[in-house]
Formats: C-alpha cells, sequence, structure tokens
C-alpha cells in the first residue's frame, strides 16, 4: 500500500483495462490517461486525458510522457508496447504496473473498500477470477463491518477509563468483536448492539 496523494500516475491505454485502472487510482492521485482513443468508461472520472498515437512514439518522446511521474500503468492492448514503457520506467525509477506483458513491480489488487477499511487481495496475477470471487464473498459476509469498527472504537475508549489490564481489555474487545448476536444488531440498529455489547461485557 502506498501514499499516492499528489502523486502523478500514468495510465498509458484508454480502453477497458486502461478505464478500470484509471478508476482503481482516481481517488488516490493524479491521474492522466495517455490514449490515441477513450473509453466511455472514462467519462466522469476525475481524470486527464492526453491524446497520443503511443506504438507511434519513440522512446524518447515517452520519456518525455513520463517526466514527474511516480507510477505508470501499461495498459495498451500491445504487450510489446507495454513492456517497452515498463524497461523504461525501470531506467527512470518508475515504478510500473503492467496489464498486460512482462509483470511490472507493482501489483493492483482487488480491493474492499469501506469507510473505515480497506482490504487487499492478489492471486500475484495467477487468477484474477479469485480475487474477485473473494472480494464479493467479504463484500456479502462482512457488509457490517464499518459499524462494527466503529463500535470496537467506542469501546475501547470506554474500556480505558474502566479496566486497567491490557490483556483483559483485550479480551472483552475480541468477546465483543465475536459475538453473532452483536453482528446481527449492528446490521439494523447500531444502538441497540452497543446497548448488548455494555451489558455483556462492560458490566459484568
Amino acid at each position: 500500500m502506498l501514499d499516492l496523494a499528489g502523486r502523478r500516475v500514468l495510465i498509458f491505454g484508454g480502453g477497458d483495462v486502461g478505464a478500470r485502472k484509471a478508476a482503481y487510482f482516481e481517488h488516490e492521485a493524479e491521474v492522466t490517461v495517455i490514449s490515441r482513443s477513450f473509453s466511455p468508461d472514462l467519462e466522469g472520472l476525475a481524470i486527464r486525458r492526453q491524446e497520443a498515437d503511443l506504438s507511434a512514439l519513440p522512446d524518447e518522446a515517452l520519456r518525455d510522457l513520463l517526466q514527474d511521474a511516480f507510477l505508470a500503468v501499461g495498459a495498451t492492448p500491445d504487450p510489446a508496447l507495454n513492456d517497452r514503457i515498463g524497461r523504461l520506467c525501470a531506467g527512470a525509477g518508475i515504478l510500473f504496473n503492467n496489464a498486460a506483458g512482462v509483470p511490472g513491480d507493482v501489483i493492483v489488487p482487488s480491493v474492499v473498500r469501506g469507510s473505515r477499511y480497506l482490504v487487499a487481495i492478489s492471486t500475484r496475477g495467477k487468477s484474477p477470477a479469485v480475487s474477485r470471487y473473494l472480494r464479493m464473498r467479504l463484500e456479502a459476509e462482512y457488509a457490517d463491518l464499518d459499524r462494527m469498527i466503529d463500535l470496537q472504537d467506542e469501546m475501547r475508549s470506554m474500556l480505558r477509563e474502566i479496566e486497567p489490564v491490557q490483556a483483559e481489555r483485550s479480551r472483552i474487545l475480541w468477546s465483543i468483536l465475536s459475538d453473532d448476536e452483536v453482528w446481527e444488531a449492528l446490521a439494523t440498529d447500531y444502538g441497540r448492539a452497543r446497548a448488548l455489547a455494555i451489558e455483556r461485557y462492560l458490566h459484568a
């Protein structure tokens, strides 16, 4: 995981793959998509577009495009072109992700994202389907994870006031996390889940 705030990310290729990569990075970085044409899926994304026929550009022109980039993505349908961009990135010390061709030094994982958490899943490129399957299962089975994180944060603050032993605080928090009825209550009523956790674990 990298902090890309204020960093420049270049995506070479404006097709479906480039659009997916742009959507992945747009909230984290300053994204520019460079391509001869652009997928409709790029509409509405907070990105810049730069029109260029990448296959016709010499290395020197590609180096100029890479100026000040922190990370580049080879997302063209031509693996040889992606590999050429990757070699230029390696020479310039720029991180590179390759969608088709020789793997770069950055893997873009499948991400499960809430307002309070982020989980990254990768099979190291062996099975994108498995990454997607795990993401969908986590999203379905832990739909209330943000609420549980809020509850855990609140319970931790309360426990610091009433329980001096760290090991006991950890045991209580784990008990709340493992309580199926607390999870069930979180799905519909945070206040009820909070009251249940306090009654069961903080007033024992």
